[in-house]
């Protein structure tokens, strides 16, 4: 049997995305930027998905500007607004446990000579509203954090965030990633205060290849590469349209029948939550429980046992899973959001993260009960770390 829980890293591109790509591979292959009709046809392909992706968030479809990657829009919208907002401040506030994509931008603009608070964030992975408070000065100008860590499954207080930065005496740029949130948690960029807002088509059953960020209607922000201007000048160059295509098609189908995925997902994480702590020993859960959890994520730390021995483990029973951080699996160190969390070094070394989609069933989470505690009970026997150890 073959069971994909890594749906946190990719997820498999539906067959009904597929096919309302492929026609813009071939057929319907123009420049949206030339008005001969295959051109215009292109162009109202990639509108209508502008206008589809911005009604799931409660935007309008020119507020919503196509890019490579959630990656390459968390870029764009952290230095881009940095730099365009310079002389009103260089300060920039995130948390220590956001993904790389909004840590290395971050870290460059300190190379530039801007400022970087880290928020800490609580054993659960929650920031802090009062340390956020005390750490927006006048020189503040963006703060920058996910709606759901993609590795604990944290549902951050995003609403609470806008509304603070809302009822600050001056601007300051509220930016969220919402790669691992999109399709499993409600957003909403009016009621949320959020002015710019990063997303990814893989995450949702679409192609690899396409992100998008929404950007509120005038908000300062410079283009981070120049050259030729097709559709959107923040970011030149030809639109991949058949990839902007199934972006589109993919946030259709997540959205259609929203409610009764998530429960589906739900459902699926608290079978798989009870079954792993009915049935292993010597565990530990990694972020929150219940509503404040994203729907979609599991992470526990198996004592005993080294994550990467599960994963392979696991792997050859055809179970595919992640370990340590989610874009770091092929590093040896610790992840710095189970460190930022407070776990230490030993008990980080042995967490699997399990994320689910609205294809998986409840049969194969029987089989993943089924395989797992088997497999970590034959770790345990043959590792050199016994129970008590730590």
């Amino acid at each position: 049997m073959k069971v994909y829980l890594d749906n946190g890293t990719t997820t498999q591109v539906a067959k009904e995305v597929l096919d309302e790509m492929l026609p813009y591979f071939k057929e319907k292959f123009g420049h949206p930027l030339f008005l001969y009709s295959l051109g215009q046809e292109a162009a109202d392909a990639v509108e209508r998905a502008q206008k589809t992706i911005a009604k799931t968030i409660n935007a309008a479809g020119e507020e919503i500007v196509f890019a490579s990657s959630a990656t390459e829009a968390n870029d764009l919208a952290i230095r881009g607004v940095a730099h365009a907002n310079r002389k009103a401040g260089d300060h920039i506030i995130t948390t220590k446990i956001e993904n790389p994509s909004v840590l290395r931008p971050c870290e460059m603009l300190e190379k530039e000579g801007f400022k970087v608070d880290y928020l800490n964030v609580d054993s659960q992975g929650f920031v802090n509203l009062e340390q956020l408070q005390k750490l927006i000065n006048e020189d503040t100008i963006l703060v920058s954090m996910a709606h759901v860590n993609d590795e604990i499954g944290t549902i951050e207080p995003i609403e609470e965030v806008g509304k603070l930065l809302q009822e600050q005496k001056h601007k300051i740029y509220f930016h969220v990633n919402a790669a691992a949130s999109y399709a499993r948690v409600p957003l909403d960029v009016k009621q949320m205060s959020i002015d710019l807002l990063s997303l990814s088509a893989h995450k949702i059953h679409g192609p690899k290849g396409v992100g998008a960020l929404y950007l509120r209607e005038g908000t300062k922000i410079e283009p981070l590469s120049y050259g030729y201007i097709s559709m959107f000048p923040l970011k030149p160059g030809t639109e991949n349209v058949p990839a902007i295509v199934g972006f589109g098609k993919a946030a259709e189908l997540a959205f259609d029948g929203f409610e009764k995925h998530v429960e589906h997902m739900r459902n699926l994480r608290d079978k798989l939550m009870d079954g792993i702590e009915k049935r292993i020993s010597y565990i530990v859960l990694h972020g929150p429980r219940g509503e404040k959890r994203s729907p979609s994520n599991v992470n526990y730390s198996f004592k005993y046992a080294e994550g990467e021995s599960i994963l392979l483990h696991l792997d050859l029973n055809g179970i595919s899973v992640a370990t340590g951080s989610a874009c770091a699996t092929r590093k040896l160190e610790p992840s710095h959001v189970l460190t930022a969390i407070g776990v230490i070094p030993e008990i980080a070394h042995g967490a699997i993260r399990f994320t689910l989609s609205r294809y998986n069933t409840s049969e194969e989470i029987d089989y993943v009960l089924d395989v797992l505690p088997k497999v970590i009970e034959n770790l345990r026997r043959i590792s050199p770390v016994k129970p008590g150890a730590f």
